[in-house]
């Protein structure tokens, strides 16, 4: 079982990583005359041909407004839309259609969150408990929130290894607390939570739990009824499908009980000058034309994801962040960011005297593509006391001739500020 969630389908055939590959134009380019290697893929993940044709063929041959529509265009276009919710529903392993909302991606999802479900139950001197290593779109909702409440954040803080101080979780869970808001895959860390341990947790105490899974979902199964969470959140860039779209679960009695996001057409039942009454979920959080070509095109990214077998996947990436790891963290200088036990996809170092967009800029050169900065992720580099990282993250595409390009071109630009 992964770490995860529950076991996924699996291939029997071999990982065939040569095969995938030609599955992705992107990765025939060159960059600065350099085959490109791609290692950022916790930012965004390359498409995959039948992805990029799922795209030309809805809006070349399927496209319409969906929902209420008497003809057949609008049929077929709602039926392809309402059958990626579904293919959204499985991939999560929800009970439910009606518990997926399409939204535009992770940062919107907890957003809704916080201002239907938070605005809602969230009063003055409440608390919301996020933790210490959370991207900033699990951290500024929640204190948009609170300052409108007069309500508190709390933080159950990380250690020197990048793993949570689960020892301190009870103590933070007060009687005052709301909600929890944990991600599920640290993105600046590679750090795989313990979900379930964390929800049951907060169950005990009456909280809700929020995961952010934009990190989790293209490097492991997740079963959202075995980890128990309340919400969970992630986005269709980062897994080999479009941007612009994304996806909310939520249990079906709370999204019942919480007031809509945004007014406007397709989630309302009737609306006079009087009183507006609202649709069923999950239409009446998906107000207006929704980006139903996003969400046609999601489904086929899951449905290529479904494919290759998300434990072969696991497997495939846990072997090349190993391989990363012992090439790099002997280099002089090099120092590594997240050395968590259970860790995913994700590669974090500083390099002492040397600015991460400067290693950044030498990696390009070589044709390798990694990210340099904050990753969005202030407080966890305040944390360890650093104001960047350089960050090498991996995808279902990448090899191991690709870590050892990556490795050699952090040796050269060693060599070169030395």
């Amino acid at each position: 079982m992964s770490a995860v969630g529950q076991p996924s389908s699996t291939r029997s055939a071999p990982y065939d990583v040569a095969r995938i590959r030609e599955d992705f134009p992107i990765l025939r380019r060159l960059v600065h005359g350099k085959p490109l290697v791609y290692l950022d893929n916790s930012a965004s993940t390359q498409k995959p041909q039948a992805v990029i044709d799922a795209m030309a063929r809805f809006y070349a041959d399927g496209y319409s407004n969906v929902h209420r529509g008497v003809y057949l265009l609008s049929e077929e276009a709602t039926r392809s839309f309402e059958e990626a919710r579904d293919k959204a529903r499985a991939f999560l392993g929800a009970r439910e259609s009606r518990e997926i909302v399409f939204v535009r991606g992770t940062t919107e999802a907890i957003n809704l969150v916080a201002q239907t479900w938070g605005r809602r139950n969230v009063g003055e001197g409440d608390e919301v408990l996020v933790s210490g290593m959370e991207h900033h779109s699990n951290i500024v909702p929640w204190q948009m929130l609170c300052e409108e409440k007069g309500a508190r954040i709390h933080v159950l803080p990380i250690d020197d290894r990048g793993e949570l101080a689960l020892d301190r979780l009870d103590d933070l869970l007060t009687p005052r607390t709301r909600i929890l808001a944990v991600t599920h895959i640290a993105n600046s860390l590679g750090t795989v939570n313990p979900i379930r341990r964390i929800v049951e947790a907060a169950h005990r105490r009456g909280v809700k739990v929020l995961v952010d899974g934009a990190q989790a979902v293209a490097h492991h199964p997740v079963d959202v009824r075995e980890l128990g969470c309340d919400f969970y959140a992630f986005s269709g860039h980062k897994v080999y499908g479009p941007t612009g779209v994304g996806v909310l679960y939520g249990r079906a009695e709370i999204l019942e009980a919480m007031p809509p996001y945004q007014g406007g057409g397709d989630m309302i039942r009737t609306v006079s000058f009087e009183k507006t009454t609202f649709g069923d979920i999950p239409h009446k959080f998906e107000a207006g034309t929704p980006d139903i070509g996003g969400a046609v095109v999601l489904g086929r990214a899951i449905d290529y994801v479904n494919a290759i077998g998300l434990d072969a996947i696991a497997a495939h990436e846990a072997d090349l962040l190993t391989r990363a790891t012992e090439a790099i963290s002997d280099l002089p200088g090099v120092r590594l960011i997240g050395t968590a036990r259970e860790k995913a996809s994700v590669l974090s170092f500083v390099v002492q005297g040397i600015h991460p967009h400067d290693i950044g800029t030498v990696l390009d050169a070589e044709g390798i593509a990694v990210r340099a900065g904050h990753l969005c992720a202030q407080p966890v580099m305040e944390r360890f006391g650093i104001p960047a990282t350089t960050r090498a993250s991996f995808g279902l595409y990448n090899t191991r001739e690709e870590v050892e390009a990556f490795a050699k071109a952090l040796r050269k630009a060693l060599e070169m500020f030395r």
